[in-house]
């Protein structure tokens, strides 16, 4: 299977798109001149067309809960 550009895997371009469609539905407007009415066809158009901007945010480290106070 070949993986989208600009994406580091299949998963997260499907993710993208999804949110994208879920925004559409929701009554954004269309990014992309397009004759498609479906919100997932019109998503999957502005992805390819690189019109939907997306980043990964940092996972933040967590310290590890230590036992205090045992004799």
């Amino acid at each position: 299977m070949e993986l989208y550009s600009g994406f580091d895997s299949n998963y997260r371009y499907i993710l993208v798109a999804a949110q994208r469609a879920r925004q559409l539905q929701s009554g954004a407007t269309p990014l992309v001149v397009t004759s498609s009415t479906k919100p997932c066809r019109i998503a999957e158009q502005e992805v390819q067309a690189d019109k939907v901007k997306w980043e990964l945010k940092p996972i933040p480290v967590v310290a590890p809960v230590t036992e205090s106070g045992a004799a």
